[in-house]
């Protein structure tokens, strides 16, 4: 006679038990994947508190006062050394530059007077010194290079709340963004990282971290939707933009070494011009007589088509190789004349001071 053999009720629910733990196990160590991320390596993970608990010793929220001790904004910033270098954006601190006061709030919500080392509101970027030591400088991805697709995490106080954080990807790279700066001015952002994690108002001058907690970029713009009036709508539409961390460190390195930042100069005035129905380029208004255009013999009525290597087809690309490139630098430049292709290069020079 053969006996049929059972699972028994106890069986059952043991092996249920189990079946529930392992599922809950797998929801548990679900994170980001960090495909395309700092290391490029498939299959590790980023866990976002990991980076908060890695990056937000190392970010400050900054309260800025004007000349009359009327609160003028606040905004974000990381700490460059253990002795109080901060990194910022221009636009957070410019307020408090005549006559105003700055002060930083750590996360443990202590609070520091700064001073202002330097600005420069072409870049947006600038520098503080918190009067105190032993704080915790943020740490540099050693390669910022980062990918499309790749996770990130916004660090900074959106409209005054410190100790924020927001996940998102990079959404695309190498964006050309105009931004308010001082005295009516724009700065121009060069080749900035485009995030979908949220960047509000306040923001600004933070950190935009990978998933070793490394800077890979210091958030700085947020676009806004208009409403059905046309006034521009509150809070984050997934479009963010953010200063690259090495051109940023850049510039802050140089503020903190000679309070200011000399950045190069082309010596030419350009208008967009449709070359032929496939080619736009670059319409010479006008050369500086000795500037280095006019030393690489280009003239007034010249079109530039290319610029370094790329396509000429706004002004923003001549601002952008002066921000990104050093005096003594050359570029080289194609322009059509009295419809003749030709090449030069230009030798850039230091930018005349003005005012």
């Amino acid at each position: 006679m053969t006996t049929d053999v059972r699972p028994s009720r106890i069986a059952i629910i043991v092996a249920t038990v189990a079946a529930l733990v392992a599922i809950a196990a797998l929801i548990t160590s679900i994170t980001i994947s960090r495909s395309g991320g700092s290391t490029g390596e498939r299959g590790q993970q980023c866990a976002a508190v990991y980076v908060a608990n890695k990056v937000m010793p190392s970010v400050v929220t900054i309260h800025v006062q004007d000349s009359s001790g009327s609160p003028a904004g606040t905004g974000s910033g990381e700490f460059l050394s253990k002795d109080g270098y901060v990194l910022t954006n221009n636009h957070v601190v410019s307020p408090g530059a005549a006559g105003g006061s700055v002060s930083i709030q750590l996360e443990s919500g202590a609070e520091y007077q700064s001073q202002i080392v330097g600005r420069d509101p072409q870049t947006d970027i600038a520098v503080l010194k918190a009067k105190g030591s032993k704080f915790k400088p943020v740490t540099f991805a050693a390669n910022p290079r980062v990918k499309v697709g790749a996770p990130v995490f916004a660090v900074g106080a959106p409209l005054g709340l410190s100790n924020t954080v927001t996940a998102g990807i990079v959404s695309g790279l190498n964006r050309t963004i105009r931004v308010p700066s001082d005295n009516g001015g724009t700065a121009l952002l060069v080749a900035a990282i485009q995030t979908d994690a949220a960047i509000n108002p306040g923001n600004s001058g933070g950190t935009l971290a990978n998933c070793d907690g490394q800077l890979v970029g210091v958030p700085t713009a947020g676009a806004t939707a208009p409403d059905s009036r046309g006034e521009p709508v509150a809070g984050s539409i997934g479009l963010g933009f953010a200063i690259p961390s090495d051109a940023a460190r850049t510039v802050a390195d140089e503020l903190i070494k000679n309070g200011t930042v000399v950045h190069s100069y082309f010596g030419i005035a350009v208008a967009p011009i449709q070359v032929n129905s496939s080619t736009t380029g670059l319409y010479l208004v006008s050369v500086a007589p000795g500037g280095p255009a006019a030393q690489a013999q280009l003239r007034q009525g010249d079109v530039i088509t290319r610029l370094d290597g790329t396509n000429a087809r706004d002004a923003d690309r001549i601002q952008a190789i002066t921000l990104s490139k050093k005096p003594g630098d050359t570029v080289e430049v194609t322009y059509v004349r009295s419809g003749t292709k030709r090449t030069t290069t230009v030798t850039l020079a230091e930018q005349p001071a003005t005012g």
